[in-house]
């Protein structure tokens, strides 16, 4: 089997997983913040504005349909179904990543067509293991992420952080030297971001990427799809016992996603900071946002009702919108700068997680 093979079929074994299989994070870290309510909103429903401005572009709500699938013959539909989907609702896309069609062409068009929709802000992506060299295979390239770019018509491009997975699996790129330099570098030439797969980024490595000259960070913290628990179920359909292993003993590997927000924000209160890592409703968006996140990214909700088509995810998309909106109204809070302001209490695992040096 090809290597351009054996990516595209990784890509559907992964949907494949996180549509069929208990894959999510054994804890809820998110249920560690509480919003503290304000019996006297002094404000009208009607009258709450969920609209800001991210990379240059407006959204009409601080939500990212976070990356999720590309790359082989059945996710061209499901792509579809979000772009169509997130133009309608006015939120932000990211696609997932495409390498599978840098290295094939042929499986470009199942994330070209997020371009027919235009939805208000796009998010093109690829692999930071594959920005340098992994067995033999060439490192991507400026003009390889400028063709992502095109691809997709992305406003920025997402380097993910995901060595988690790949040292879960038998066939993972396990080369991490040299990753920030490429990451420093290519900065420079593109409008980057960096994402978390769902381990989070502590406050060490934000440090780091702050020295860069990337757009803005995706914190992927734990809480969320466990990529180490997919590769456990991809690994048992191979019969590949060390895979499965490692992936069971690293299945609530991570920093949990609201300490990687708090930890960045704690560094740069101006710096774009999108919230990923078991983003379920729009309470939880709220709780982002109140900790200091520009906007939210939700990727498995919304899984389900792409598969479905358009009209399940705007409806999904819908009902977040109003969960967020409520739990504004709750908060006083009449814009999303409000938000921000809104106290909260920070208990359970995530409070800990804060008392470290």
């Amino acid at each position: 089997m090809s290597a351009e093979e054996v990516t595209r079929n990784r890509k559907e074994e992964h949907v494949d997983i996180c549509r069929d299989e208990a894959v999510q994070a054994r804890r809820r870290y998110w249920d560690d913040v509480a919003l503290v309510h304000s019996a006297l909103p002094e404000l009208d429903v009607a009258d709450i504005d969920l609209r800001l401005a991210l990379f240059g572009k407006k959204l009409e709500a601080p939500i990212i349909i976070a990356a999720m699938t590309g790359g082989y013959p059945g996710a061209r539909e499901i792509n579809r179904s979000l772009a169509k989907a997130a133009a309608e609702c006015g939120v932000g896309l990211g696609v997932g990543s495409q390498r599978a069609a840098l290295e094939d062409p042929a499986l470009e068009g199942t994330f070209s067509v997020v371009r027919e929709h235009r939805p208000p802000l796009v998010i093109g992506n690829v692999g930071a293991p594959q920005l340098i060299r992994q067995r033999g295979r060439r490192p991507l390239q400026a003009a390889d992420l400028e063709r992502a770019r095109k691809m997709v018509g992305a406003d920025v491009v997402a380097v993910h952080l995901n060595f988690l997975q790949e040292v879960a699996e038998w066939d993972g790129d396990t080369q991490a030297r040299g990753c920030l330099a490429a990451i420093d570098a290519l900065s420079r030439r593109l409008p980057l971001i960096v994402k978390e797969t769902g381990a989070g980024i502590g406050r060490e490595v934000a440090r780091r990427l702050l020295r860069t000259s990337i757009k803005g960070v995706d914190v992927g913290g734990a809480g969320g799809t466990s990529f180490a628990a997919v590769e456990v179920f991809r690994a048992r359909r191979k019969r590949h016992a060390l895979a499965e292993r490692l992936g069971g003993t690293f299945w609530d590997w991570g920093i949990p996603a609201p300490v990687s927000v708090i930890e960045m924000r704690q560094l740069h209160r101006t710096f774009p900071v999108i919230a990923t890592g078991g983003i379920r409703n729009g309470l939880d968006v709220a709780r982002a946002l109140a900790l200091g996140a520009t906007a939210a990214g939700i990727a498995q909700p919304l899984l389900g009702p792409a598969m479905e088509g358009p009209k399940a995810v705007v409806e999904e998309l819908e009902m977040i919108k109003a969960e967020l909106r409520a739990a504004m109204f709750l908060t006083g809070s009449e814009d999303v700068a409000a938000l921000s302001r809104a106290k909260y209490v920070l208990s359970g695992e995530s409070a800990r997680w804060l008392e470290r040096a």
